[in-house]
């Protein structure tokens, strides 16, 4: 095995003292001060070499993962025709979140986003029988996405890499197979990968098919909000927490005993939740207890924008004391954005009296022919305060199914913590956030029947093939191992991932010192180890190759510097701090010993 000597000399690198002004979180703050990465745009970025060296080092741990789990590479191109995309739709769905182009004779493109398109019809071109499958194909490849607000550097990029790969099976059974081979692989790479990770439930969104996981970096710079039980292994995403619903009471007449009848009431200058609570309790006390903002259906107007631009009107019920979760909203609907329905739309349903808007004029069979979807919470026969679509007037003992009817449920309410786990009768759930870093899904036959994917099976008929989907974002994960294991003075890499085995600095002016690092660096280099070797001279102190060192992040650092004339070189643990002197006769063995155990 031979290594390497990267020289800081002559390696194209700057380090920086200032943080850049866009930097909104650690990662990105020292990835650019540590001379891996620099902007071009928002949300696209030029690997330098340090940067590659570690997006690379990723690179390989994901591909012989997949390699070993009898998956084969290949690589599509990124400018795709718009045909593949009109069959599924996505052309439409994606909206404004993909690059698109024409070429000089006018027909459409796109930059890829994702790839299942191209992976359905390079198997349908080149299998036809139930022999040729299980299949699983993968690629690691630049995808584009024109995100609206691209921020915190790597973790939400305009241009970035990803793994993508692809299971094909004749039968539901395999796909399951599938899926789990792709689920255990995941879990080893993510294992070498050297960061905190959590497994939990998610939405399939606009991808589709049934069983969805997500595979989180605990960050607390993270996008995702996920949930666990303090009494179970239950652990989802918020965007797919389901609500543990109460049972359903029946509305029939002669099930509700003394239940009054729902009846308006004064309210006046309640338009707020807060606000009609006390009034309740003031005017209209209960007997068995104080009324609460649980007490009280909150509808809440939102606009959909669909990818074909068409906008529609949508009313959502709550419980009082619940806001409407917009991601979590979004994660249910999507490809369809969502956005609160201002002043204006408003004015377009007269219908509607803004503070006291009531179930009786929402559905998409009422006055205002707006579609209105509840939480699960609000099952039939519960009972609730709600508006009485009249200023300053509410109604109490509002019955769901007796007195009115939504159009169904939506998992939209925010989660919180201490809310009840869906999964088990005990526990409680406790929320913390984290980074998307991969996405399993079994996609099931959507873009097979839409792009005629069928092969002939042991029977000789014609079947539709079934897929799974699995994704892992390697350029975001550079950023995302950065944030979880750096400092307060630079990057801190994990041995599997980090651009060298060794930083060795050489801290004195003495040609001595500059001798013995260099027969070091090249004894390390013939031990088989990536050195990098601080070999500036000139007006580069100590000091300055301390700090760079400190900021690079190689999580083992050896000093070759006053120590030398006792014979000693210092070797230190970036992560730990904790140091050693080591003699120099022993000092290649012992540095070996330390990256390879």
């Amino acid at each position: 095995m031979t290594g390497r000597i990267l020289r800081m000399s002559t390696l194209f690198v700057r380090t920086l003292r200032d943080d850049p002004n866009d930097a909104e979180v650690p990662s990105h703050r020292l990835l650019v001060r540590a001379g891996y990465i620099r902007r071009n745009a928002p949300g696209i970025y030029t690997w330098l070499p340090l940067g590659l060296r570690v997006l690379r080092r990723i690179e390989n741990i994901i591909r012989e993962e997949m390699d070993d789990m009898g998956a084969q590479e290949l690589s599509f191109p990124a400018l795709l025709p718009k045909e593949p995309y009109e069959a599924t739709n996505r052309w439409t769905e994606y909206g404004p979140n993909i690059f698109r182009l024409q070429d000089r004779k006018g027909a459409d493109y796109l930059l890829g986003p994702t790839h299942e398109e191209m992976f359905t019809l390079v198997v349908k071109d080149l299998y036809s029988s139930y022999k040729d499958l299980p299949l699983s194909i993968y690629q690691i490849q630049t995808k584009y996405r024109d995100e609206a607000r691209p921020r915190a550097g790597l973790l939400r990029g305009r241009e970035f890499v990803m793994k993508d790969s692809y299971s094909f099976d004749v039968t539901d059974a395999g796909l399951e197979e599938s899926y789990q081979k792709h689920r255990d692989a995941y879990i080893r790479i993510f294992d070498r990968l050297g960061f905190e990770y959590v497994i939990v439930k998610a939405t399939s969104g606009a991808m589709g098919g049934s069983a969805s996981e997500e595979f989180l970096a605990k960050a607390e710079v993270g996008e995702d909000t996920y949930v666990r039980c303090t009494h179970c292994d239950y652990a989802a995403n918020v965007e797919a927490v389901a609500v543990r619903a109460p049972a359903a009471v029946s509305t029939a007449s002669d099930n509700w005993g003394d239940a009054p009848a729902a009846h308006a009431e004064d309210t006046p200058d309640t338009p707020t939740i807060d606000s009609l609570v006390d009034h309740l309790n003031e005017a209209y006390p209960r007997d068995d207890r104080p009324w609460a903002a649980g007490d009280t259906l909150k509808n809440v107007l939102v606009v959909l924008k669909h990818p074909d631009g068409t906008r529609e009107p949508l009313a959502i019920g709550v419980p009082g004391d619940r806001e409407v979760d917009q991601k979590r909203l979004e994660g249910q609907l999507e490809p369809i954005e969502v956005e609160a329905m201002d002043e204006a739309e408003l004015a377009k349903h007269p219908a509607l009296v803004k503070g006291y808007i009531g179930p009786e004029v929402l559905g998409e069979e009422s006055k205002s022919g707006i579609r209105f979807l509840v939480d699960p919470r609000i099952a039939e026969g519960t009972r609730w305060v709600t508006g009485a679509n009249v200023p300053g007037s509410h109604v109490i003992d509002m019955v769901v199914g007796r007195d009115f009817t939504p159009d169904g449920t939506i998992e939209a309410a925010d989660v919180r913590d201490g809310d009840a786990c869906p999964n088990c009768d005990e526990g409680t759930l406790e929320s913390a956030r984290g980074v998307e870093m991969g996405h399993i899904f079994q996609l099931g036959r959507k873009y097979a029947e839409a792009l005629g994917l069928q092969v002939l099976d042991e029977n000789g008929k014609l079947v539709t093939v079934t897929m799974g989907s699995y994704g892992i974002g390697p350029s975001r994960a550079v950023a995302a191992i950065a944030e979880g294991t750096l400092d307060e003075i630079g990057l801190c890499w994990p041995r599997n991932v980090a651009p060298a085995d060794v930083h060795v600095v050489a801290a004195g002016k003495d040609e001595a010192i500059a001798a013995a690092a260099e027969q070091l660096a090249q004894d390390l280099k013939a031990a088989g180890l990536e050195v990098l070797l601080d070999d500036r001279t000139g007006k580069v102190s100590p000091g300055v190759k301390f700090k760079d060192a400190e900021l690079i992040g190689v999580p083992t650092i050896v000093t070759v510097g006053r120590g030398l004339a006792d014979g000693n070189v210092e070797v230190r643990d970036r992560a730990s701090g904790e140091r050693e002197d080591v003699a120099v006769g022993a000092a290649v063995a012992r540095i070996t010993d330390i990256v390879r155990s």
